[in-house]
């Protein structure tokens, strides 16, 4: 795994070196060169004396003993190069880039296994096969372009595709963004996206480390370590931002239940990325917008003041912030007053903060100043500056480099004129500050990272339940769906409440447990999957002619064993789902039923195991939750037993993880209660 050899090798070769810096072989040469590498750099090349002015070594085996391979050779003459360097040069790091291995099927996995297991022997690191290589202030082992400006303090990026890492770095560096690392990780074959963050995680230093990572990921092998160091990260003070890209097959495959339709791979990604605190992101340019706002301080309110000398983007970004639930107070009264003394006849104080075209430098400072220091309400400042290319603005940027390290405040600057201001741009840029060209994804970008949610916790508290109860149900059912006295006897025992209900198989019994349960009824057929569709639902019986009527009826539908009986209740309807999704574990789901669920699919998830604080989450990022408070003079719905249903229900998972699927659908709730109607559970050991 990661070692010392790879991040800060005293040597490294390059296997198969080229004077043609077109060549991989070639570039990664010259990059390892052009970025200053301090240690001893060796190359091997067949049939060259020199190469880049480097000594060139015809075989491996008469180099001298070296800390790092860079291998751009073909896949086939790996292996025996490996062998030699872990046996004969104490070679334990190895980046190779050489594609050909388990990317092109069968035989590429084989060589692919035969150089893993060569390389842990000597509990060597590889990065790779099949990739472009990894680039950090020690060296710079990468055959791509562009190299961005490196910081210790920069960002430390993790891709797990080579090309999509120079596309985001070419995204980002026009903004200003420096990197502290770049790591491509190819093929992952022994080292991945988690084991580097994991790596960052138990390197971490306070004063040293970077404190924000990128990451683009396309298969997550390891949720769980995914997490573990992600949150650990988050936790010390990091912020990391993902685009997590391609779906999932599983996604779409066939579900008995409503929770498994819905549920699917991206929806547990997403819930992972909740969990851990990372902000998910979609594309290029919103993941180095996101980057760009972690580089300031984070907001501490959610109060923004907008500086601008035009109106048009200071409306846009107003509209943005309000849009994503941050706010532009209006600013009024002595202090507005005051401000205005100090701008030109025309301006207008009230934020937007407008100062015209023909502001000054001078004025935006004073505008700055009043912000910072004179307007507590306020978190932090967006300052929209360009020019139509009259006049040069070299002062007004200075100003704000200057501005930006004193202030107290975030400030976040809206350069436009990236054309017609380039030099001046080029030149903030290089004294370290950062541009968002457009003032909308800016907006979405600080609403975004203002409302990630901090980590779960890594030992979350779990409700008291009848843990032995729920073990001996599971322990005897068997595989498949679950009987509704197994079903009763799991809810009971998590404090789930219930409807009351009885199950029956003759009409004899029908009509005692009718009379003791109470008219009107529903009845319900035990044994066919979707009920409805086979007319094996029936609401509002109210009397015991029709009961025992529907009930001969029902029997009669093909696969039923007996039918459930319960009282007719009221109320808005809810669902709550649990699906096992693979390697990330179980998910719930939850939200309003009826077209809610059916049509709008308006729900919300979260991995197991749940707080109580998670399940209030989940409830309040429904669409619907204005239904569920109570609007427009309607009775509204107990949101605090909601929310302990679901935590409650994460805790019977958590105690029973052989349930794969899971449905509480409908439950009825009012004000006064919540009560499962109808439940569902498929197990499988």
């Amino acid at each position: 795994m990661i070692n010392e050899q790879l991040i800060n090798p005293k040597s490294i070769v390059v296997i198969g070196g080229s004077n043609n810096i077109n060549k991989p072989g070639g570039k990664i040469l010259k990059n390892i060169l052009d970025g200053g590498f301090k240690g001893e750099v060796y190359v091997m090349n067949i049939k060259e004396a020199e190469v880049q002015g480097i000594k060139s070594y015809n075989t491996v085996e008469a180099l001298p003993p070296v800390d790092l391979a860079v291998i751009a050779i073909t896949a086939q003459q790996t292996p025996e190069v490996v062998e030699v360097l872990t046996q004969q040069k104490g070679t334990k790091a190895f980046i190779i880039i050489s594609a050909g291995f388990s990317e092109e099927g069968f035989k590429g996995r084989i060589l692919e296994n035969e150089i893993i297991e060569k390389i842990n022997k000597v509990n060597g690191a590889l990065i790779g096969p099949n990739c472009t290589g990894i680039l950090n202030e020690h060296h710079q082992s990468i055959f791509t372009e562009p190299i961005p400006k490196l910081n210790p303090k920069g960002i430390d990026f993790i891709s797990g595709s080579g090309a999509t890492a120079c596309f985001i770095l070419e995204s980002g560096i026009p903004k200003g963004l420096s990197f502290s690392s770049v790591y491509t990780v190819g093929n992952s074959a022994q080292i991945g996206v988690e084991e580097i963050l994991e790596y960052m995680d138990k390197n971490f230093d306070e004063d040293k480390s970077s404190k924000v990572k990128l990451i683009y990921i396309e298969t997550i092998a390891n949720p769980q370590k995914l997490f573990k160091h992600a949150s650990s990260l988050i936790s010390k003070g990091c912020r990391i931002a993902a685009i997590k890209a391609g779906s999932s097959e599983e996604g779409s495959r066939a579900a008995s239940s409503h929770t498994g339709a819905l549920a699917n791979s991206d929806l547990a990604v997403d819930a992972l990325f909740r969990k851990a605190g990372i902000v998910r992101c979609y594309g290029r340019e919103e993941l180095m917008n996101v980057a760009a706002v972690f580089m300031h301080p984070p907001l501490t309110g959610k109060n923004i003041a907008i500086i601008t000398h035009a109106g048009g983007p200071a409306v846009m970004l107003t509209d943005a912030l309000s849009h994503g639930g941050l706010a532009v107070p209006h600013i009024h009264g002595d202090i507005a007053d005051e401000l205005l003394t100090h701008l030109y006849f025309g301006s207008s104080a009230s934020n937007p903060i407008d100062f015209l075209a023909t502001g000054t430098a001078e004025q935006l400072g004073t505008i700055i100043d009043f912000v910072d220091k004179r307007m507590p309400e306020i978190d932090g400042m967006v300052v929209i500056f360009g020019t139509p290319g009259l006049v040069r603005i070299f002062d007004v940027y200075e100003l704000l480099n200057k501005k930006i390290l004193a202030a107290s405040k975030p400030i976040f600057t809206v350069l436009p004129s990236i054309y017609t201001a380039q030099e001046e741009i080029a030149q903030y840029l290089e004294k370290g500050g950062i541009n968002f060209p457009d003032e909308v994804n800016l907006g979405r970008a600080l609403s975004r990272v203002y409302h990630a949610p901090f980590p779960a916790s890594e030992s979350p508290e779990i409700p008291d339940v009848d843990v032995g109860r729920i073990r001996s149900i599971i322990d005897f059912a068997q595989n498949g769906y679950l009987k509704p006295n197994e079903i009763q006897a799991l809810l009971d025992a998590v404090d789930i409440p219930r409807a009351g209900e009885a199950v029956v198989d003759n009409a004899e019994q029908a009509i005692v447990k009718a009379n003791k349960l109470g008219y009107p009824l529903v009845m319900k057929v035990v044994g066919p999957i979707h009920k409805s569709d086979v007319g094996g639902v029936v609401l509002n019986v109210k009397d015991e002619k029709q009961m025992v009527s529907e009930f001969e009826r029902m029997m009669k539908i093909d696969n039923t064993t007996a039918i459930l009986m319960q009282p007719m209740l009221s109320g808005k309807e809810l669902f709550v789902g649990v699906k096992y999704e693979d390697h990330f574990g179980h998910l719930i789901l939850c939200g309003m039923g009826g077209i809610f669920i059916e049509v709008l699919k308006d729900i919300s998830s979260a991995l197991v195991p749940i707080e109580l604080n998670e399940a209030y989450r989940m409830i309040q990022e429904l669409k619907s939750y204005k239904i569920i408070q109570g609007v427009r003079g309607q009775e509204g719905i107990n949101e605090d037993i909601f929310a302990d249903i679901i935590y409650r229900l994460s805790a019977l998972v958590y105690y029973a993880p052989e349930i794969m699927e899971m449905d509480l659908n409908p439950l009825l709730g009012s004000m006064q209660k919540i009560v499962a109607v109808d439940a569902r559970i498929r197990i499988e050991k």
